[in-house]
């Protein structure tokens, strides 16, 4: 069933939110090709269970402690990913952590998983990056669009209007 690229995060807890801004980024800046969907996950928990079934990879991007510094970022695959989730960062990884056994005990689990997560700066709320999480969003867009290489997908930037 093809790719999925999905963005997990709360726009209301500063930044919780990378995510889902990681997603955001590349739909803007670059062409999405047939076969590779890209989604704002948000919150949102078992609601994803359709979305993530059977995929032939899955990439997430999220939040996650890992005891790195602020504004890290970490990839980690397949079975390395249920262990990282075992430190909650926020109630919806509760959610894909379940969403993820749910899949495996009906014989739907994607073929590959990526998870690609920053490292937070802070949790409070508010609507914004912190800036140290901000300059982590172009290494983390970098691993994103490793991830999709090695599924043999190479994303072409979208032209720029000039202004």
């Amino acid at each position: 069933m093809g790719i999925l690229v999905l963005g997990i995060g709360n726009l209301l807890l500063s930044d919780e939110a990378v995510g889902v801004r990681l997603v955001e980024a590349l739909e803007q800046r670059f062409e999405i090709p047939p076969g590779v969907e890209v989604l704002d996950g948000g919150t949102a928990g078992l609601e994803l269970m359709e979305a993530m079934a059977n995929r032939e990879h899955l990439i997430v991007a999220d939040a996650v402690f890992t005891g790195q510094p602020p504004g890290s970022v970490a990839v980690l695959h397949d079975k390395e990913i249920p262990a990282m989730f075992s430190r909650k960062v926020s109630p919806h990884q509760l959610g894909l952590c379940d969403v993820l056994m749910a899949l495996q005990l009906t014989g739907e689990s994607p073929r590959q998983l990526t998870l690609v997560g920053v490292v937070p700066e802070s949790l409070a709320p508010g609507i914004g990056l912190t800036p140290t999480v901000t300059q982590a969003m172009e290494p983390a867009l970098e691993q994103i669009l490793a991830a999709l290489r090695l599924s043999g997908i190479t994303l072409n930037a979208r032209e720029q209007d000039h202004v």
